[in-house]
């Protein structure tokens, strides 16, 4: 990059249609995972209007109202206001989950596609998976995306815990344009909030509280300045949101779950997937691994890709980018990680507990950067300075 470049991230709010979308998969897989712990889920949503429409691949024992789940997803959101279109009690809601196809989970369950003689789980299927780290923030995340994420979550408290502002509606969105001058921030370009409200509030009232009570106190002071440039609700208004203005599908937020565009993405999306399917597993063993790596004092910023092919119990690549920031040799820190981490699916699902229903706390405000996941713990760090050393 050169010396001095502006970088921009977004994130989107727990209203918004895609959003909503996954809120339903990942709260179906969690009513799944609660029951049946190895239960296999490939659940997809579809939200328009006041109608949504859940379809994919389940296998599981688990015993549930899957519309009930719907529901309480959507109230959860905030949809229960009485001129909702888009309302908890009142959408119509379409299942279309069928079982998993037998050739697929064959080759997931014992890697029966290759006569192995003894039961090894292999990847959901093929693909590859990034994870990324970097020492800019406490999180260790890009500071773009994350300043962004903090807008969204100060105003999703505000109107979910608190009378300020009764206008503020679920569907909403921001973006931070981050300064940088020899790879240090030295100032926020821009902000840019779009929030969904009520008919009755006017434009003047959102963007001074926008400003005012919610970026100014989540944002950085010493970025923010005189010729930070606010933009909010830049059309005027936006009283229609939600699926009733917009239709939202699983897995179209895959930037803003994961580095907002900062690091690179493998294409997969995660929400509604089990752990078996490496798309979700494994771009959280590589955020681990990164994470660890960066947290340990190796390198300032790292970047894991892994690759895997469907069936097969071990990765068909490892591989480490620290861009010139390692603070010791790149291939020691490569065998180190080969040393200290297991990258088999059953063994990422193993080390990161993953079959549990833990996934609904993922699903907003991106799947990184939050201290209670298990693939955001540093836990690893003494052991690969001891393997480095």
């Amino acid at each position: 990059m050169p010396e001095t470049f502006i970088f921009s991230s977004e994130s989107v709010g727990e209203g918004h249609p895609d959003k909503v979308s996954d809120s339903i998969s990942d709260a179906i897989l969690d009513a799944c995972l609660e029951q049946d712990p190895h239960s296999r889920v490939a659940c997809e949503t579809l939200v328009k209007s006041n109608c949504v429409t859940i379809a994919g691949e389940i296998t599981t024992s688990s015993k549930f109202d899957y519309e009930g789940v719907v529901r309480e997803a959507i109230r959860e959101i905030g949809y229960i206001n009485d001129d909702d279109i888009f309302h908890a009690d009142k959408v119509f809601v379409t299942n279309q989950l069928t079982a998993q196809s037998r050739d697929i989970g064959q080759g997931v369950d014992a890697n029966a596609a290759e006569g192995k003689g003894t039961a090894e789980q292999g990847a959901g299927d093929q693909g590859i998976m990034f994870g990324y780290a970097c020492n800019e923030t406490e999180e260790l995340m890009p500071a773009p995306v994350m300043f962004a994420h903090l807008i969204l979550r100060k105003m999703a408290d505000v109107r979910k815990n608190s009378s300020e502002a009764p206008w503020l509606r679920p569907d909403c969105k921001s973006q931070v344009a981050l300064k940088y001058e020899h790879g240090e921030m030295v100032g926020i370009e821009n902000v840019v909030v779009s929030t969904q409200h009520a008919e009755a509030a006017d434009n003047e009232t959102i963007r001074s509280f926008i400003i005012e009570e919610i970026i100014k106190p989540t944002l950085p002071s010493n970025l923010l300045s005189s010729e930070t440039e606010y933009l909010i609700n830049p059309t005027g208004r936006f009283v229609v949101g939600g699926p009733e203005g917009d239709s939202g599908l699983t897995g179209r937020k895959i930037i803003v779950d994961t580095y907002g565009g900062w690091g690179r993405h493998g294409g997969g999306a995660f929400s509604g997937k089990d752990p078996s399917k490496v798309d979700r597993s494994a771009a959280y063993m590589c955020r681990w691994v990164a994470k660890n790596v960066v947290a340990a004092g190796l390198a300032d910023r790292a970047e894991l890709q892994v690759a895997y092919a469907i069936g097969h119990p071990h990765p068909t690549s490892i591989t480490i980018d620290c861009f010139g920031t390692e603070k010791v040799e790149e291939s020691k820190i490569q065998e180190s990680v080969h040393h200290v981490f297991n990258f088999k699916p059953a063994e990422i699902v193993s080390q990161l507990d993953l079959l549990r229903p833990i996934y609904r706390s993922t699903t907003h405000y991106g799947h990184f950067g939050k201290a209670d996941l298990p693939w955001e713990q540093t836990n690893k760090t003494e052991d690969l300075k001891a393997a480095i050393s």
